[in-house]
């Protein structure tokens, strides 16, 4: 006999709340076994695909292993350098780019330095108020997982952990499937299939986008002769997945270097222009309505608040579950609105599909 509804919501209550509890705890610690997990759960179906070729689970593991070290020792050798000399050269030069941006201001605005302005007032307690947000980041990020150390740890662990859980993969979700209680388990092997649907369309489509745009992004400023193009590039395609951020971000900061470097050369600053407002088209009408598609359910508004909340809550680690768990929540809720539709709480006595 099934447990009354009243004891399973107290039971799924508990597991929740001790699942929360777990990761605002122990989020520094369960970082590289979610990034692991993460990228064992990306790559299961190349692996499933390898599998239906004729290999074994081990020889798909190592084959994608052994591809996955040659991509990073590639990339290793010929982007990094690169992108790393350029993410200094930014840094070096961001001092230089502000006082010429208050020589530019001083010049054509004299209100803004003036202490009795009210404009001068403005920029000051603005500047004042993200200096200190600035030092709390800082310190933050010194106190957390940024020290070397730790990132030494992460790149080791990481793989570990991802080479281990994709050999293991299909054994893991059988085990679990055999675990799951027996009166649920139809309705809870599909709402699994749903969010796995979900989050294998959001995360290899969004993957695809931001890849694309990132690589787009990168050599279209290079061919422009935009200093830093690849760097501009790189950070715009990366938080690509967070809606308008990536373009916003990416946008603000190559048309701002490229105000500076071709001031007076408006056709190379409107290219610039140019290249981020055709980067928004071809995302917002092809790219994602193709490989990402309009069934996936994960709202940009949705999204933005489950990593507000999840990054609020539990830092870098809460912003990486956060995508995953917004796509459970979002199944979740289309499945308790379809059972609240076919419910006498909604079709009332009178209807004729009530019972």
């Amino acid at each position: 006999m099934a447990l009354p509804a009243k004891k399973q919501f107290k039971y799924w209550g508990i597991a929740a709340l001790v699942f929360a509890v777990v990761m605002w705890a122990l989020g520094n610690v369960l970082l590289p076994f979610v990034l692991g997990a993460a990228i064992a759960y990306m790559i299961d179906p190349i692996a499933d695909r390898l599998e239906t070729w004729g290999m074994s689970r081990t020889g798909a593991t190592a084959t994608i292993t052994v591809g996955a070290l040659l991509v990073f020792l590639l990339m290793l050798l010929v982007v990094v350098p690169t992108l790393i000399y350029q993410m200094i050269d930014l840094v070096n030069v961001l001092p230089q780019l502000f006082r010429d941006a208050r020589a530019f201001a001083n010049e054509h605005f004299p209100a803004i330095f003036e202490q009795d302005s009210r404009m001068h007032q403005a920029i000051t307690a603005i500047a004042q108020t993200l200096q200190s947000r600035a030092v709390e980041l800082l310190q933050s990020v010194a106190g957390s997982a940024v020290s070397l150390l730790n990132v030494v740890v992460l790149l080791v662990i990481v793989p570990v952990v991802a080479v281990y859980l994709l050999l293991d993969w299909d054994r893991m979700i059988a085990r679990i499937d055999d675990l799951l209680p027996r009166d649920h388990q139809p309705v809870i092997r599909r709402i699994a299939s749903e969010i796995d649907a979900v989050l294998h369309s959001f995360i290899h489509g969004m993957g695809t986008v931001c890849l694309i745009l990132g690589t787009y992004y990168a050599v279209a400023l290079m061919l422009v002769g935009l200093n830093f193009g690849l760097a501009v590039g790189f950070i715009a395609g990366l938080i690509t997945f967070i809606p308008y951020l990536g373009a916003l971000i990416g946008g603000a900061l190559a048309i701002g270097l490229a105000l500076f470097q071709f001031w007076g050369d408006w056709v190379s600053i409107g290219l610039v222009a140019g290249i981020f407002a055709i980067g928004q088209v071809a995302e917002g009408n092809f790219l994602t309505p193709k490989l990402v598609g309009g069934s996936v359910g994960l709202h940009p508004v949705w999204l933005l608040l489950a990593l507000s909340v999840f990054g609020a809550l539990f830092g870098f680690v809460g912003m990486l579950v956060a995508v995953p768990v917004a796509a459970a929540l979002g199944v979740l809720a289309r499945f308790l609105t379809e059972q609240y539709l076919d419910s006498r709480l909604y079709q009332g006595q009178s209807h004729p599909d009530a019972e």
